[in-house]
């Protein structure tokens, strides 16, 4: 037989996280044709010498907000070039879809969402046109409560009545019939924060019939990060559900340690019977937009509003007093990422205290001029974490790797965290291979086969005959997550190749221009 492509002599690490083994791998027609010894007499198109490189599967991002970016940056060279091939996006409750026909709330969508052309409405029809946009990743998307609740009943601070929560249940049963994967919720953010323990574990229960599983960005990670693990438990306790628990962490040094109690409820409520799993990225500093730093209130009504309420002189004195309150401590630790405000260009890099200082005023109104003037377009870097916690809980076997990152190009506007371009390196090279937290063979199946599992993908996630050809291959002895907070926008070191769907898409470095990624759709349990 005629294969597309030989690796030979690979240190093959397979996903299942047993330890490596020396093997070749044929490839054709998209596929993994066999793994072990290449026949005799095999022949292929190419044949690769990977003696002293290991082979695993292509990285699943469990975690990403590029249904937001994707149609921008089909190339991806973010998730490319640090070794990703398939990313779930619509993450934290944000989605792209589904969009109402109303245009007041195709209007509130967009200002939560962010700026695209939002020509589609359905799940299925943004898919659509993502696939007609042909990325170089496979993609895969959740639906959001944010999304899903402001095609109910808008941007409003109150609990649904039952017709808007019929309404809830019937959008996200057609979006779970589109292909959507799960039900993201972004309970720290409005309106995902207007709601109660109530409406999620109601909304939650249509998940059941799908086979479907809920993802949560918690209600808080900070003071009362104990609290919102036991509703997230709680909600798939009632709905009777899995549970994913995103970007796992503990926020501000006066919680620094909860991480110990909320997996030990973790583990409890795995011992119950409920599937709880969790992700991470492995970053002292989380990112976010920078309207996070105003008050839950203030949001009522929508992004608007919210620009309203910090023009209002009188409302933005008791936003600044709320926010100076809450922030002790926090101002220096928060820096500016990206901004659309021309006027505050040179604010992105420095923190807000230093803005403040530099302009004389507090701290409140130089982070609150930044979002007014950008009209809600400026993000954030925020350090709030210890080391000492992020490597206790990604010691955790049920916690899988995901960037909470975007497909950006290397030119992105800006400085974006650098988990945007080298999360997954940053996992193998630095807290496997040289902390040794774990086996690298246990970093490869944290970001391979354990978020295939949960997704349900059949066909990725292994290095495995019949299997999908997404892969990488790297130098394990020069790995390194060349991407930092300073200088974020640059490829990883040490991937010398990465196969999607069998076309090679970067070697050493460089994107090929291949475009060969396919959508997912979850597969109905009809």
């Amino acid at each position: 037989m005629r294969y597309d492509f030989i690796l030979k002599n690979c240190r093959l690490i397979d996903g299942a996280g047993g330890p490596w083994r020396r093997a070749d791998v044929g490839v054709k027609d998209g596929r993994i044709a066999f793994t072990g010894k290449a026949p005799e007499n095999a022949e292929a198109e190419e044949v690769i010498d990977c003696e002293g490189l290991y082979l695993a599967p292509g990285f699943i991002d469990i975690h990403s907000h590029s249904d937001t970016t994707i149609l921008d940056n089909p190339a991806a060279e973010s998730r490319i070039l640090q070794g990703i091939t398939t990313e779930l996006g619509g993450d934290c409750g944000i989605s792209a879809a589904p969009v109402s026909g109303d245009p007041s709330k195709r209007k509130l969508v967009r200002d939560y969402v962010g700026d695209m052309e939002y020509n589609w409405s359905s799940v299925g029809e943004f898919l659509d046109v993502v696939e007609e946009a042909g990325p170089s990743v496979n993609f895969a998307t959740a639906v959001g409560h944010g999304t899903v609740r402001i095609g109910a009943m808008g941007f409003d601070d109150r609990e649904p009545d039952e017709a808007e929560m019929n309404e809830m249940k019937d959008i996200l049963r057609k979006a779970l019939e589109d292909g959507a994967f799960c039900l993201s919720s972004g309970l720290i953010y409005p309106p995902g924060v207007f709601s109660k323990t109530d409406e999620m574990a109601e909304l939650c229960t249509v998940l059941k019939d799908y086979g479907a599983f809920y993802e949560t960005h918690m209600r808080n990670e900070g003071d009362r990060v104990v609290e919102a693990v036991a509703e997230a438990i709680e909600v798939a306790r009632r709905a009777d559900i899995p549970l994913q628990i995103c970007h796992h962490k503990v926020l501000q040094e006066a919680n620094w340690g909860k991480c110990r109690i909320t997996t030990e409820m973790i583990e409890k409520a795995r011992e119950e019977g409920i599937d709880v799993q969790c992700d991470q990225y492995p970053y002292r500093a989380s990112a976010t937009s920078l309207d996070s730093n105003a008050p839950d209130w203030a949001f009522d009504g929508g992004v608007e509003a919210l620009l309203e309420r910090l023009k209002d002189p009188e409302t933005r004195k008791r936003i600044n007093a709320e926010a100076e309150e809450s922030h002790v401590g926090r101002w220096d630790k928060i820096f500016v990422s990206s901004t659309a405000s021309s006027e505050y260009a040179w604010t992105v890099g420095k923190n807000i205290a230093e803005i403040a200082e530099i302009r004389g005023v507090s701290c409140a109104d130089a982070c609150f001029d930044i979002i007014v003037d950008s009209g809600d377009r400026a993000g954030e870097i925020n350090y709030g974490m210890c080391e000492e916690d992020i490597e206790f809980i990604m010691r955790k076997p049920y916690v899988m790797t995901g960037s909470d990152g975007q497909s950006l190009g290397l030119d992105f506007d800006g400085i974006p965290h650098p988990r945007n371009y080298g999360t997954f390196p940053r996992v193998i090279a630095h807290y496997a291979r040289d902390r040794k937290l774990f086996t690298v063979e246990e970093a490869v199946r944290k970001m391979t086969s354990m978020p295939a599992a949960r997704l349900g993908l059949t066909d990725r996630g292994l290095v495995k005959e019949g299997f999908m050809a997404d892969l990488v291959l790297f130098d394990l002895e020069s790995l390194e997550d060349t991407p930092t907070f300073e200088n974020p926008k640059v490829a990883c070191r040490g991937i010398r190749r990465v196969y999607v769907n069998g076309v090679l898409t970067a070697r050493d470095g460089v994107h090929t221009g291949a475009r060969a990624g396919r959508v997912l759709r979850r597969k109905n349990n009809d």
